[in-house]
């Protein structure tokens, strides 16, 4: 029968072995990346419906010609550069390498 020192010292090495998984058991992104993520998400859940309105609005009013056309393509274009946000800040991040 194995000594108590014996025993200790597997058990000893056996969690050792087990440490490493422990501690790189831990998540890949950050908090503040979990919540930028969620605060994304949540804003393009209420900017889809206010643009699909926005861009119906503007239409009705461009076909009665009580709106310029640039106020319509400005909006149009600000519709664009919010729902492309992730892929305009992913471009720009690879352009300085970051």
């Amino acid at each position: 029968m194995a000594s108590f020192s014996s025993r200790t010292s597997r058990g000893l090495v056996f969690i050792g072995l087990l440490l490493p998984t422990v501690v790189f058991a831990q998540s890949s992104t950050s908090p503040f990346l979990t919540g930028a993520t969620a605060l994304q998400s949540n804003i393009l859940a209420w900017l889809t419906p206010i643009a699909i309105i926005l861009v119906m609005v503007l239409g009705a009013m461009a076909m009665a010609n009580r709106i310029s056309w640039g106020w319509c393509i400005a909006a149009i274009l600000g519709i664009a550069i919010s729902f492309g946000s992730t892929q305009i800040v992913t471009w720009v991040r690879g352009l300085f390498g970051v």
